[in-house]
Formats: C-alpha cells, sequence, structure tokens
C-alpha cells in the first residue's frame, strides 16, 4: 500500500526541506519510522481538518518546529555521544482521563527535589535555541511565556479549562509529537489519521520519548539539576499501556479516577476550543464523539493489561481526593513508591497548594448536549469502567 502525498502547505517534501534550511543543511532527522506517519498525518490535515488560514500557519509551522527539533537534536546527540549514556530510572507516570486531577497531582509531585519534571517550556522547545548556552535557556523559557501569554490573550477560556503555565510541569506527549505518532486529535479532526495510527506499532514513538528524556536529563544536568527518576503525566498513554510498561521497565503507574459523566464533557469542551484555535468550522459533536471513543478504547486498554499483568505496578487515586484532600493523597502515592516524604518537602507541597488555589480563574461551563453526548450514552458506553473502579 502507497503512502498517502500531500500537496499545497503540508506538502512533506517542502516541509522536511524547510527544516533542513532553517538548521543550516543538517539532514539527518533520526529513526526513519517517523515518515509515514507524517506523510498520512499531512494527508489529513489538508483533506479533512478544515484548517482556517491561521491554523494552516500556526500547524504548519508546529511541525516544521518538531523537525527542526529532530535534526537538531540528533546534532547534539553526534557531538555529544555520553548523552545516550544517560540513564532513565524507572518512571512514575501519572495517567487518566483529562479533567480527572492528573494536572494538579502531577505539579504537587514535581515540588519534589527528588524527581526530574518537565517544564512547559521545555516540552515545546526542547532544544537549546542558536546561540543559547546549555547551562542558561534564559531565550527558551521567555519565548515560552510569550507563547503562553498569547494564547490566554486570544483565547481566555483556555485559562479556566487548563492552568497554562510556561513554567510549571507539563505533558510529555509533546514530546511524543515529534514522533508524529501521537495524538495530534488534540489540535484538528483527523480521522483518517487516528484511524490509521491506532493500528500501527507505538513502539517508535515511545523510543523516542527515552530518547527526548535522555536529552532533557542531560541538560539539566549541565544547569546542575540531578535527581533520582522522572514523574511524567499523559492521558496519552491509557490506550498505549502495555507498550510504556515494556519501553520503562519498572515503571509505577499512578491512575486517576472520575465519573465519566463529568470528564468526558469537560474533555470535549476543551478539545473544541483547542479545535477552534484551527478551525473556523470545527464541530463540537464531532470533537465529542472523537473524544468519548477514544477515552473509552483508552480505559478498556489499560484495564486489559492491568489484568494481563497485574496491579501491584498501578496505584489508584479518585479526582475528589486530589481536590479535597490532596495532602493525602500524596502520603498514599508516597506509601504505594515506598519513598519517605521529608517534611520540609511536604510543607514545599503546601504552600504550592495554596498558590495553586490562587490562580484559578474563572468558571469551565459546559453540558454534555453540546458535544452530541449524554449521561445515559456515556454511562453505557464507560459501563466496564464505572463497575470497576467507581463502584
Amino acid at each position: 500500500m502507497t503512502t498517502p502525498t500531500a500537496t499545497g502547505a503540508f506538502a512533506v517534501d517542502a516541509l522536511l526541506a524547510e527544516a533542513r534550511s532553517s538548521t543550516g543543511g543538517l539532514d539527518d532527522f533520526g529513526d526513519a519510522r517517523f515518515m509515514p506517519a507524517l506523510h498520512r498525518l499531512c494527508e489529513s490535515l489538508e483533506r479533512e481538518a478544515k484548517l482556517s488560514p491561521t491554523g494552516v500557519y500556526l500547524m504548519r509551522t508546529k511541525l516544521i518546529s518538531q523537525l527542526v527539533n529532530r535534526l537538531r537534536l540528533e546534532d547534539y546527540f553526534k557531538q555529544h555521544p555520553e548523552i545516550a549514556n544517560e540513564v532513565i530510572a524507572a518512571p512514575v507516570v501519572i495517567v487518566g482521563l483529562p479533567r480527572t486531577g492528573t494536572t494538579k497531582l502531577h505539579r504537587l509531585l514535581s515540588r519534589d527535589p527528588r524527581f526530574h519534571w518537565m517544564a512547559w517550556w521545555e516540552s515545546i522547545y526542547p532544544v537549546p535555541f542558536a546561540g543559547e548556552t546549555l547551562q542558561q535557556p534564559s531565550a527558551r523559557i521567555a519565548q515560552a511565556r510569550s507563547d503562553v501569554q498569547a494564547m490566554t490573550t486570544a483565547m481566555p477560556k483556555l485559562t479556566a479549562i487548563h492552568p497554562m503555565d510556561a513554567d510549571a510541569a507539563d505533558e510529555e506527549v509533546m514530546l511524543m509529537e515529534h514522533s508524529f505518532l501521537s495524538a495530534f486529535n488534540a489540535y484538528a479532526d483527523v480521522p483518517s489519521y487516528m484511524q490509521w495510527m491506532d493500528a500501527q506499532d507505538q513502539r517508535p514513538a515511545y523510543a523516542f520519548l527515552k530518547r527526548m528524556l535522555q536529552f532533557l536529563q542531560w541538560q539539566k544536568r549541565q544547569r546542575g539539576i540531578t535527581a533520582e527518576r522522572w514523574v511524567l503525566k499523559a492521558p496519552h498513554h491509557l490506550l498505549r499501556m502495555g507498550v510504556l510498561l515494556d519501553e520503562f521497565p519498572g515503571a509505577r503507574v499512578i491512575q486517576t479516577h472520575r465519573d465519566p459523566k463529568s470528564s468526558i464533557p469537560s474533555i470535549a469542551s476543551f478539545i473544541h476550543t483547542l479545535w477552534c484555535i484551527y478551525s473556523d468550522n470545527a464541530s463540537a459533536a464531532a470533537a465529542g464523539r472523537e473524544w468519548n471513543d477514544l477515552m473509552r478504547r483508552a480505559l478498556l486498554h489499560t484495564m486489559q493489561i492491568r489484568d494481563q499483568r497485574g496491579g501491584a505496578a498501578f496505584c489508584d487515586v479518585r479526582f475528589i481526593d486530589t481536590v479535597k484532600r490532596p495532602m493525602e493523597v500524596v502520603s498514599q502515592v508516597y506509601a504505594f513508591l515506598g519513598q519517605d516524604l521529608p517534611p520540609a518537602i511536604a510543607e514545599t507541597m503546601r504552600r504550592w497548594l495554596v498558590e495553586d488555589e490562587k490562580s484559578h480563574q474563572g468558571g469551565h461551563d459546559y453540558t454534555a448536549a453540546q458535544f452530541g453526548l449524554s449521561d445515559a450514552q456515556i454511562e453505557q458506553d464507560f459501563a466496564a469502567y464505572i463497575a470497576r473502579h467507581l463502584g
């Protein structure tokens, strides 16, 4: 079967050429398994996503930036072969449906200096800018802060849905996007790409994630930052739990839980808000259907993996506890990890919780019906999950 080829703004050859030109002629993109995914994504963006002119510009800029990062990443590995010796210890990985307290818990655990974590600026700009020293990533941080300001100004609703902070811990899925085997349906309606991706081997994406973590960990070391292991977070892993556990042996997984009747419409609202950045014709119902089905399959997959491999690697946390009793949840998590919680670190966490409460802005109003969903349908679709984890 031939690989589809996009034309116009998303012509793959043109994207690759522009990335090479932007790096002064670097030509090694690394593991070539990203190419079929890039072709499929570009075709879907062109034919299905209904991108606005602004959306075309933003998405094209994103793809070129990710290709540039691949080129510069490989160049760093060639110039500094010791990066490949960075050991990624078994991480702590927070998973759960979006809107179930994963961000709050992730940022709370990031207060512990024994954990490595990735700030939003590192996820967007993982490779040092030209002329920027490894010890002082100030240019990348400044650019990321400017980006966040621009996004929240253009789309104030984002702040109420997801706390945007360039300096705070965020999802590694943005690193995985560089493999082009990732959740691009968070930005646009790309059904043929998602259907194709679901049938693909996901190991290249996770191998690339590990390579990126080595690179970020090496950079942190140049800044004098060391830690015992990473704390990661991404709902993306729910549909790929088996691959995650294979690629990161010994990983400890914290799974957050919330009634899907609350979380699924909230996810749909968030996704539709993002789609509206890239398209003037984003369908609320399509966003609801897409993410309802995706999250249903994701939870079923993780349930299956837990049945197959046993539950010792998993710790279950309820959303309401993360919101109402966060330090009790922290105690539960640290007991699960077999890790002590020194009083000084616990106090740092408590201070962060106070500041975090002050940062929440506005409400997030939505109904299931706005997104072509209903409570009865969600309850039926997620019946097996609800019975096991919320019964």
